[in-house]
């Protein structure tokens, strides 16, 4: 599975009509959007591609038809963007766009739901706790056990996130995450190995791109970290065992469709230290696209360029079967 090696998309720009690449948007994680929707937006054109920015945080939606958009590029993450209600907004234009649905965008957006339908299928992920206050939190650690992870449960790019290794540290943590959503989520820490792994449609099949594997100092893989230095190193190839990868491969495909995903996505995977077991932490259904970003990097290995993947995606939009 990990020796896939993806074609050039054989699509004519002209075919695609006149495309919108929203990004931008009102989410926390509004600057890296900006980042991947201009890299995407200057790949689509470099390759002839009728495509211009769209901010939804400056227009409204409805202006898409207006402007006699063909289809639309999501380049939006987090809340507004890659949970479902943008993906609404297009479906009630008839505006085909990139990406999962409205269903399983809204799913995957929020963690745990992810893990609950992850768990009923059988699917491995870390144990997790919902808590409602510093106490809960407290309580969370004595059952997960330290060091505890405390998030967000909607937001993305490790906005909010706490290791947390001692009772001490909870009442900080909940209020950096509860700052961000209501739900607040913790969750058992997995020492061990960091990776992430792209799913891609490719005729109609879902597709396991190659295995990432993430060393950030001293393990600490957050917002500044993922975007902002270049003290991270990504292995990709992975350096992981072949069966091992592969491993990890078919659980993120199983992931992928079991939320009813579409398109592309990108899951995050934590190999246990102490028995290689691999668990599945979250999936993101908009990945980032900038210049740090990993589903770029993985395709490259499996063979596609940056401005490859955009047309492979752009060409894929659609709606949702229901809708069309």
């Amino acid at each position: 599975m990990s020796t896939i090696h993806l074609s050039a998309p054989t699509v004519n720009p002209a075919d695609l009509g006149k495309v919108a690449v929203l990004f931008g948007g009102t989410s926390a994680e509004r600057d890296v959007s900006l980042m991947s929707g201009a890299g995407v937006l200057q790949a689509l054109q470099s390759q002839g591609v009728n495509a211009f920015a769209f901010d939804p945080a400056e227009r409204p939606l409805q202006e898409l038809k207006a402007e006699g958009v063909d289809r639309c590029f999501i380049a939006l993450h987090g809340r507004g963007g890659e949970d479902g209600t943008v993906q609404g907004a297009l479906e009630l234009l008839k505006i085909p766009y990139t990406g999962s649905g409205v269903m399983a965008s809204s799913i995957a957006m929020d963690k745990v739901m992810t893990k609950r339908i992850w768990r009923f299928e059988g699917l491995p992920t870390p144990e997790w706790r919902m808590v409602a206050n510093a106490h809960e939190c407290e309580q969370a650690l004595i059952a997960l056990g330290a060091p505890m992870i405390v998030k967000p449960a909607r937001e993305g790019s490790s906005i909010g996130l706490t290791k947390v290794t001692d009772a001490s540290q909870c009442a900080a943590a909940y209020a950096a995450a509860a700052q961000h959503d209501p739900e607040v989520l913790c969750e058992q820490f997995i020492e061990g190995e960091e990776t992430t792994c792209p799913v891609l449609i490719v005729d109609g099949q879902a597709q396991a791109l190659p295995v990432i594997r993430i060393v950030a100092p001293g393990g600490n893989y957050d917002y500044q970290n993922k975007y902002f230095t270049d003290d991270v190193k990504y292995l990709c190839p992975s350096q992981l065992d072949a069966d091992e990868e592969a491993e990890i491969q078919r659980e993120v495909v199983r992931a992928f469709k079991t939320l009813g995903c579409r398109g592309w996505a990108r899951a995050d995977v934590m190999i246990r230290k102490s028995d290689r077991q691999p668990f599945l932490l979250e999936i993101n259904t908009s990945p980032g696209m900038t210049g740090h970003s990993l589903v770029p990097m993985s395709a490259k290995v499996a063979g596609l360029s940056y401005e490859q993947l955009c047309l492979h995606l752009l060409a894929s939009a659609s709606l949702d079967a229901t809708t069309r």
